[in-house]
Order: structure tokens, then sequence, then C-alpha cells
């Protein structure tokens, strides 16, 4: 059998944020920084980080803030040629709006109509996306319109067909949809994965699992019959069961810089190790790579696979000369 050209594929939108850093007002802002950001992009950009070959689909308009996203994606060496490009359209945005209690951290999306919500599935170079040993979807994507719903609903099917094995993120967006639709559309999709991933609370919001961490992680394989499944509870660290055992790693000790992006960037580093077998190994990197995210700014991980090595294996940070 072909070795697969990629380690990992993924379909998802990616928008371009502008913040405005802690301690400003949006309303009263003279520059926003930049980041373009997306659930899918974020992980794919971290396993990238680790040395694996990736690939990104989605839909972009022809323009330069289309050009934007790909330029970022691959300097991030996240492979593109699988993007649909359109003639008219528009890149989905959101603002953002750090903050320090009393005030919570605000986003405001302004998404609607977007190039990638406008994708069907009859454009998607599927031999293209398929050549890999795992396409990751998220739950975000069949909220964005009717014909990405039918696009995830398709790509899981033809995943199935071709062998390929698939990782799915619940990622629940409330500003898109309720949390009876999601459960609704959500839970067919979720039987046969061989790698799910949920957060505790969207585990309790949407679909009821209650209880421990424990308890939410035994649920949530009972209602999916994943074979692989992992439930992040925050700062306090991850959970993941492998049919077999249940096995965990604490959150690690981190000054916050930006919090957008750490779920993507742990869950990349779970999937590095289930490709090479070792789930165990992947939670560390999964904790690892969510604490250097939230430790930068932007949504994806800039790092390299020595850098994240050494710090497993110990490495402290300090000034070097």
């Amino acid at each position: 059998m072909q070795t697969p050209r990629f380690d990992v594929t993924a379909i998802g939108e990616v928008m371009l944020r502008y913040s405005v850093p802690v301690g400003e007002r949006l309303e009263r802002a003279q520059q926003l920084a930049l980041h373009p950001g997306g659930a899918e992009a974020n992980l794919l950009g971290a396993l990238s980080c680790l040395g694996r070959n990736c690939a990104w689909v989605s839909g972009l308009p022809d323009n330069p803030l289309g050009r934007i996203i790909t330029n970022h994606l691959r300097l991030a060496n996240v492979a593109t040629d699988g993007v649909v490009w359109f003639e008219e359209g528009r890149v989905g945005t959101y603002y953002l709006e750090f903050a320090t209690p009393p005030r919570a951290t605000q986003v405001y999306y302004d998404r609607a109509d977007s190039c990638a919500a406008r994708l069907r599935a009859e454009q998607i170079d599927w031999e293209f996306l398929l050549d890999t040993r795992l396409l990751h979807l998220t739950g975000i994507t069949p909220a964005l319109s009717l014909s990405c719903l039918a696009l995830t609903e398709e790509a899981l099917q033809r995943a199935k067909a071709a062998g390929v094995a698939v990782s799915f993120d619940v990622n629940y967006r409330g500003k898109l949809w309720s949390p009876e639709q999601a459960a609704q559309v959500l839970k067919p999709m979720l039987a046969d994965v061989d790698l799910l991933f949920c957060g505790q609370g969207d585990a309790r919001l949407l679909f009821g699992c209650e209880g421990s961490a424990q308890d939410v992680l035994m649920r949530m394989a009972e209602l999916s019959q994943a074979k692989t499944v992992v439930v992040s509870v925050g700062d306090e660290g991850v959970l993941a069961w492998d049919g077999a055992s249940v096995q965990q790693m604490p959150g690690r000790p981190v000054t916050i810089i930006d919090r957008l992006g750490a779920g993507d960037a742990m869950a990349a580093g779970i999937i590095h190790g289930w490709l090479d077998g070792n789930l165990l190994r992947g939670l560390e990197y999964g904790q690892m790579l969510a604490a250097l995210c939230l430790s930068i700014h932007g949504d994806m991980v800039i790092s390299n696979r020595a850098e994240i090595e050494e710090l497993l294996a110990g490495g402290v940070g300090s000034l070097r000369r």
C-alpha cells in the first residue's frame, strides 16, 4: 500500500483576527493587531512544528485578504494546494478585546456568508484531502451553513469508505447555533470516529454529561463509541480513554499572554502521540503545546520540535546569549 502524502489533513474556516492589547477598549482603538486563526488550521500548524506533513482545505476569496491566510499557513509549512478560490466573496473576521478581571475578554464575530461558509462538497479535491493518515474535523464547520453541514457529512462518509482515520473536535460555538441544534447534528457524526475531543463544559452543555471529569469522559465514550476519547478540563489538564484504561495529564503552569488556540494546540500534541501509537506521550506533547500557545500572541503555536523536546525533557526558559 502506498504511504499517504500527509499525516493529517483538515477542512475548516480561517478568519482574520483583529485585536487590541490588554488595557485598551475596542471602541477607542487606534491600531489593531492582525492574526489569522481557525481551529483546524491552528491544529495543523502545531503539528507541523512537530515535523508532521499537513494540508488544509477551505474556501477563500482570490484577493489579498485570502492570500494573507495562505501565506500564514505556508509559513507554518502547511500545504494549501486544496484551497478553493472564489472570484468574489469575503473572509470572515473577528474582533478581540483582551481583558483582565473583573472584565471578561470579548470576541465579536463578522463571518456570515464567507467563502468558507459557501464551500460545497463538489468543489473539494477529495483525492488530495484523503491522501492522509488522519482527517481532522470540528463541530464548527457544520454550524457555518447547510452546505458546510453536507460537506462535513460527506467528508466523514468518504473517509470511512477510503479507510482513513478521523479525529473530531466538538468545539461548540454558541454564537453559531444552540446547544440543542449542535447536539442533534453532532451526535450521529461521532459514531465510528477514531479520536474524539470534547471539553468538559461542552460535554455537559450539549450531551448532558455530569459528574467528575472521569465520569464525563466515560459518558462521552459510551455516547460516541469513538475508539479514543479525550476530555479537556481547562487548567486542570486532560483525560483520555483508549478503550482499555484512563490516562491523564495535569496542566502546566504558564504566564498567559493570549488564550486563543490553546485547545487546538493541545489536540495537535495528542494527535502527534496517537499517530505514533503512544497516547500518553501525546498527552504530554498536548499540554506542552497548549502552554506554549498560551505564552505567545496569535492563535497558532510558533515553535519547533527541538524546542518542544527540550522543554519536555525539563528545560527551563531563561536568558540565552
